[in-house]
């Protein structure tokens, strides 16, 4: 697998925390993902536990906002 196919799998496929977070607070994704590698190699990987439970939290709730549907739907 080329490194450029590797890399585009994990950053539009990689759960998109990064990229919600960004949309959020209006910044860039690339600079919550640098947030992200950075602390985890100051922290010994701490905010990787984070980010698995964000992920877990948006895809619930992405399955939940979607799941839902009206009184009059029949």
């Amino acid at each position: 697998m080329p490194i450029e196919t590797f890399k585009f799998l994990i950053e539009s496929h990689a759960f998109g925390v990064c990229e919600r977070i960004g949309e959020r607070l209006k910044m860039p994704a690339k600079d919550i993902r640098m947030f992200f590698i950075y602390a985890s190699c100051m922290t010994i990987g701490s905010p990787v536990i984070i980010y698995m439970i964000l992920a877990f939290w948006i895809r619930m709730k992405d399955y939940v906002n979607g799941k839902r549907s009206t009184v009059w739907d029949f």
